[in-house]
Formats: structure tokens, sequence, C-alpha cells
């Protein structure tokens, strides 16, 4: 956990930083087999664009051996499951969501001399290349298809109704951190619905070594507690919750829970 924590996951590459939260999530991770497949894929890759010289001819190259050779595609059937989200198990099922198979294209891309970078926006992530001629390009990583603009405020009015417009911080490059950071609020909630209690803990306490104290992990934490049956610990964690965030309507429905397993504490005891 100390690892992560100290990591500097903007001198690393994106998927690089996945691998190492993904191993602080669950050591079963095979974080060496997914650095040599990586690095196997890149050669690929290397052999295959040794003949293209425009850098979009290049690149188109790269997409092609990317979603139609090797497979890749953004998993449709079990879009929230945890496996879309650890890198290892992405690159073995060749499937996986915008943001892991965005890292994977962005660590190939990079290392193949293109200028590509990812971007946080609200609805998912996306990667923007920027041409030699001074263009730029925005890329779906979900699918492999260029998208304009126009369809990503498509994307908006879908997330967030008929009057959302697309603002210049939408489509900011973002660093590794924030990503990553985003990363972990994905994998807790898809092993919460997973019943992956174990792990999900995990999550929430390596959440909380970046924001000490923060209320609504602590909630979850509290949650997960109750379902491993440490019903004292979630009882604080939830009492926090109460004490923080008084007004929340959460806290209401929790001090009834709190009620009640304070009863039963008292008739176990």
């Amino acid at each position: 956990m100390q690892a992560l924590f100290d990591e500097d996951f903007d001198s690393i590459e994106l998927v690089e930083g996945a691998l190492i939260l993904n191993e602080a999530i669950n050591s079963a991770t095979q974080v060496h087999w997914a650095h040599e497949e990586l690095s196997r894929l890149l050669k690929e890759a290397e052999l295959t664009l040794v003949s293209e010289r425009h850098d979009q001819s290049r690149f188109d190259a790269l997409l092609r051996l990317f979603y139609t050779t090797w497979g890749f595609q953004g998993d449709k059937e079990s879009y929230f499951h945890s496996s879309n989200g650890f890198i290892d198990q992405v690159l073995e099922r060749k499937k996986g969501i915008p943001v892991s198979l965005g890292a994977i294209l962005l660590y190939l891309g990079r290392k193949l001399g293109f200028r590509i970078h990812g971007i946080a926006f609200p609805t998912q992530f996306v990667l923007r290349i920027d041409w030699s001629d001074g263009e730029h390009s925005y890329l779906n990583p979900f699918n492999g298809e260029y998208v304009t603009t126009h369809t990503m405020r498509a994307w908006l009015v879908g997330h967030d109704g008929p009057l959302a417009k697309i603002s210049a911080a939408d489509l900011e490059l973002t660093d590794n951190a924030t990503v990553i950071g985003r990363w972990l609020a994905l994998l807790k909630s898809a092993l919460l619905r997973e019943e992956s209690y174990a792990l999900a803990l995990r999550c929430t306490d390596l959440a909380l070594t970046f924001v000490p104290d923060d209320p609504y992990e602590i909630r979850d934490r509290g949650f997960i507690y109750q379902q491993l049956d440490c019903h004292n610990v979630a009882l604080n964690d939830y009492q926090f919750f109460i004490d923080q965030c008084p007004e929340d309507p959460a806290a209401e429905l929790l001090k009834t829970q709190v009620n009640l397993m304070s009863r039963k504490e008292v008739v176990l005891h």
C-alpha cells in the first residue's frame, strides 16, 4: 500500500500505474506476465508498422492490428465487471472498457512514437492523437473509432441532459494520478457488486491513504465491514459518516441501521 501511496504515476505509463494499482488490490495480479505481454505486443506492432511512413496511416495500421488482428474489444456484455479493470485480465481476455483498453493503446502508441494523450471526458476515457500537421483527432478506445466533438456532445447529453455542452475543461489532457484515482473507484464499485468484499476493502483502504477521513469512503468501508460481520467497526464508520455529514440523506438511513445493529450487539453480548 505504501508503494502505491509513494508512486509518481506521471513518471510512468498509465498502464504501468494501473498494474501497480491492480497488484495493490489483488496480489494474484500477473504483473510480470502482463509486462512481458505488453513487450510482445509492442514488438509485433513495430514489425507491422515498419513499412508505413505517414503518421496517420501508421496509427490506422496500429488500430487494425489492435482491434482486428489481435481482437481487442469493448466488453459489451459485462461492462462493469472487475475483470475489465485488471490489466492482466484485459490482456488475457482481449476485452476491456475505455480506460483499460485506452491505457494499453497509450502505452503502445507512445512507444511507437505517436503523440497520444488521455482525456478523462465526463462520460468515458478518450484518447487524443496529435498529428504532425498540427491537427488532432479523438478516439474512442472502446471500439477504436474516431469520434468528433459533436459525437462527444451527444454522449454528454445522454449523460447530463439536453442542455449539456462540452466545456474546454472536458477536453483537457488528464494526468495519470487522476485516472488512477478514478480507476480505483471503478474497481471498488465493481468488486462491491460482485460481493468480493475483501478486495473491495483493499480499495477503500487504498483510497483512504490518498484522502484520509473521507466520510464517503469511510461510509463505504462501514458497509463492507458489515458484510464481513465486523459489526463494531462498521458501527464506528457509520457513526463517523453521520457526524460528518448530518445533512446527507444517507445519514438518516444509517441512523436507523446503527440503531438496529446496536440492539443486535447488545443481544449478542
